[in-house]
């Protein structure tokens, strides 16, 4: 029997599961309040206080982490490297260090190494958002020296697209699906043999989410970025935190917009058709990458939960494809998974 320890750090919270084999044993979602998190001037600052948090928990729990066989870490934002399992060496931390994007991934590897080296435990990622499988066609923008980024909720997007090729029966290598992963970010891909050939930028491409502006018109933002009133951060943060919802409508819970619209609130409404237009336009788009030929669309993440909006995307899809939908993520289960096939010698461990 293999124990798995498996991290994934959020903005607010750290996710940790601890799985026996394929069994998730005991889940924690241990929650960082923010007036925690502003002692701490970046993100990179977290690793200790969030590593501790962990070690808190388990001892509570009573489980020892010298009985555990591998530590399974959520990647960060580093660079293009295809899918897989990678045990987590020097580059890998420096990367997650050095990122140009500064997101909570960023700590999973960072926190599992130094739990590996505590505890005499080797610790990986998998599948982390900078994973790259397009064609090289898929990555041309207008302009020979900006290529398109294509980071994405890579670790859901292969563990649901395998998961429903496992409940249709259907071999994984030999199908075509749209997959679209709809959170507090968004990222709609077309996975083709095993492949995921071309995907929504979740950091600033396709729709606009509950806090993030999705793709804007290049020569509006760069007025603006020029216009002497925002500095690089201030302008960023517009972008990935108080955009979308968050800047529409004052939230960005969707739960709360889902109540406005319930109460009558016609403002709330129409952004809600917007998203749910924008959604499914990039779906539409990511049908044309195979001609249409495309065996099932599937939805995912936390506003998969809403009926509501389900019923408003079929509308505008189901005419490509069938629709499934697997609310909220499995990214724990994922992360086991990874790590479990490379202790069983199923699938090996790759070097980033």
């Amino acid at each position: 029997m293999y124990r798995i320890l498996t991290i994934n750090p959020g903005s607010t919270s750290t996710k940790i599961g601890i799985f026996e084999d394929e069994t998730l044993i005991r889940e924690f979602n241990l929650f960082h309040p923010s007036e925690e998190l502003k002692k701490y001037p970046d993100i990179d600052s977290e690793m200790e206080f969030r590593r501790n948090v962990i070690v808190s928990a388990l001892e509570e729990a009573k489980m020892d982490l010298h009985t555990f066989s591998a530590i399974s870490c959520r990647g960060g934002i580093i660079k293009h490297i295809p899918s897989g399992t990678y045990l987590i060496n020097e580059a890998v931390l420096y990367d997650s260090r050095h990122s140009q994007f500064k997101h909570p991934s960023n700590l999973a590897a960072l926190i599992g190494h130094s739990l590996g080296q505590k505890y005499g435990l080797k610790a990986y990622i998998t599948n982390p958002p900078s994973t790259l499988e397009a064609d090289p066609i898929a990555l041309v923008t207008g302009l020979p020296f900006i290529e398109r980024p294509m980071t994405f909720h890579a670790l859901n997007h292969k563990a649901i697209a395998k998961k429903h090729c496992l409940l249709q029966g259907i071999e994984y290598n030999k199908s075509t699906l749209i997959v679209a992963h709809l959170g507090g970010g968004a990222s709609i891909g077309i996975h083709h043999l095993g492949r995921v050939i071309d995907v929504s930028d979740a950091m600033g491409e396709g729709p606009f989410t509950p806090e993030r502006s999705g793709a804007l018109p290049a020569k509006q933002v760069i007025d603006e970025c020029f216009s002497g009133k925002y500095d690089h951060q201030t302008f960023l943060k517009f972008l990935r935190g108080n955009a979308g919802f968050q800047a529409y409508l004052g939230t960005n819970d969707m739960r709360e917009v889902l109540k406005m619209i319930d109460a009558g609130n016609e403002k709330a409404r129409f952004y809600f058709d917007a998203y749910v237009y924008q959604v499914a336009k990039e779906i539409g788009a990511m049908a044309t990458v195979r001609q249409g030929h495309i065996d099932a669309i599937l939805i995912t993440g936390g506003i998969a939960k809403s009926r509501l909006f389900i019923d408003e995307v079929k509308k505008r899809v189901e005419f490509i494809a069938p629709v499934f939908v697997y609310p909220g993520e499995e990214e724990l289960q994922a992360l086991n998974y990874g790590v479990l096939y490379v202790l069983r010698g199923e699938e090996p461990a790759l070097e980033y």
